[in-house]
Parts: structure tokens; C-alpha cells; sequence
């Protein structure tokens, strides 16, 4: 599966969500780390749901860009 991934620039560097999967959310001073940490947070909390024996979220939601 492939959830969207939201980041953002932070005073102190980047943070990043997954609309699809609430209270995901990760934080890094890079675009590399912020890339890993939410990929990694993405498998825990996926991780946390299986062995709970919750469902896993189907990714629902859909990213475009807008000229302006």
C-alpha cells in the first residue's frame, strides 16, 4: 500500500503526517531524516494495529499541486 505523506518546513526543520493514518506524524531536521522517520513511524504504527487486530487503513487519500 502507499499512504500520502504530508511535510512540512518547521523553523527547526521538517514534519511530516499520513492523512490516512491518524496520529502518525514524524519529525527531522532533514528531508533524508524526515523521510526515514515517517517511513518508520508509518511501519509501527501499522505494526501496532496487527497486533492489536485492528484493521489497517485502506489509503484514501489523494495528493495534487495547483499552479498559482
Amino acid at each position: 500500500m502507499r499512504y500520502a505523506v504530508v511535510i512540512e518546513t518547521t523553523g527547526t526543520g521538517y514534519s511530516a503526517y499520513v492523512p490516512d493514518l491518524p496520529g502518525c506524524v514524524s519529525v527531522g531536521g532533514t528531508r533524508e531524516e524526515i523521510n526515514r522517520n515517517i517511513r518508520e513511524a508509518i511501519d509501527l504504527y501499522l505494526d501496532e494495529l496487527r497486533e492489536q487486530g485492528a484493521p489497517i487503513p485502506l489509503p484514501t487519500t489523494d495528493v495534487t499541486y495547483v499552479a498559482a
